[in-house]
């Protein structure tokens, strides 16, 4: 491409280097963003006043793999982004009583690594071994993901299978958020316009086991449809479950009545098929270029009852 193809002015910079104005004009058929400003946050405190100074067309900007291609397509147009790299001390995973913390600001890469996890919830090594590739995984935040609410956000389900807690931060103080209340529609959540989510917190369960499963038409692509879930045994009986869903239209990406019909009852095969035959019922998916709507119906059972499956044999100790 050509000077005479597209036209990009320098952005200008302040004399504090902190704050950038980028003015795009692009012509023929290239992608660029409306244009933007840029602040850069040092710390949470920081990040909150520049929210509040700007009001509600600001966005925060972490690994970006979500928000920049959204931009570039102006199906989001922000005024000003503020990027929170520095705010590593939102990057940890950890034990915190009877609860797993995990900062906002963790990557998917140490998601994936963790042995806090790897110990407690196999589920979040299912799911960051199919979530895109190694460079988005390097750069990609968890709290990114849950603040983007795309539909089929794999992380989304996990956290609604685990009934983690949120944890969301303002400059009068926090408030904690259940995953199953967080995503209000599509890319809408209940994080307000001068907010930050600052913590994923799941509980620790004994005797559990957990499990992810995706179908995907390439690998690392968004899901056509995927499931997750944890179960915790008392012998052969299910004490506990929790069944997340994505990609298929279930209400706040979870399926309580699939949930209901096993707690209580014996982790049999013919019990698990009850309950994904309910998951499968009762998501709500549109037809779309990755497949029709009962295409999507059947997957959302048939992985249920994987994820379930999975989920039964490592409580037990059996699965890998």
């Amino acid at each position: 491409m050509d000077a005479r193809s597209a036209r990009v002015q320098t952005p200008r910079r302040d004399p504090d280097r902190r704050r950038v104005t980028c003015d795009h004009m692009g012509v023929l058929n290239v992608q660029t963003p409306a244009p933007f400003e840029y602040e850069r946050a040092g710390s949470v405190d920081d990040a909150l006043a520049l929210l509040e100074r700007h009001g509600p067309e600001a966005r925060l900007v972490a690994g970006g793999h979500s928000l920049l291609p959204m931009m570039k397509l102006r199906l989001a147009r922000p005024e000003v982004l503020i990027d929170i790299n520095d705010l590593t001390d939102l990057s940890y995973i950890r034990l915190d009583g009877s609860a797993i913390a995990i900062g906002a600001m963790t990557r998917h890469a140490e998601l994936l690594d963790s042995p806090v996890l790897a110990e407690h919830y196999v589920i979040f090594r299912d799911a960051e071994q199919v979530i895109a590739d190694p460079i988005v995984r390097n750069r990609g935040t968890i709290g990114g993901s849950f603040c983007q609410a795309d539909p089929s956000e794999d992380l989304a389900a996990v956290g609604a299978a685990l009934r983690a807690d949120l944890v969301v931060r303002s400059a009068t103080g926090t408030r904690t958020v259940p995953a199953r209340e967080f995503h209000t529609g599509p890319y809408e959540t209940a994080v307000g316009d001068a907010e930050i989510l600052t913590e994923i917190r799941v509980p620790v369960r004994p005797g559990s086991g957990s499990a992810y499963e995706k179908v995907e038409r390439r690998a690392g692509d968004w899901a056509i449809a995927a499931a997750g879930a944890f179960v915790t045994l008392d012998g052969d009986t299910v004490t506990d479950v929790g069944i997340g869903l994505t990609a298929v239209g279930a209400e706040h990406f979870c399926s309580p009545e699939a949930e209901d019909a096993l707690r209580g009852r014996p982790a049999t095969d013919e019990n698990l098929a009850a309950a994904a035959q309910l998951a499968g019922t009762a998501c709500n998916p549109s037809a779309d270029q990755r497949g029709p709507a009962d295409y999507k119906r059947h997957l959302a059972q048939e992985l249920t009852l994987r994820a379930l499956r999975r989920s039964v044999a490592r409580a037990r100790g059996e699965g890998a």
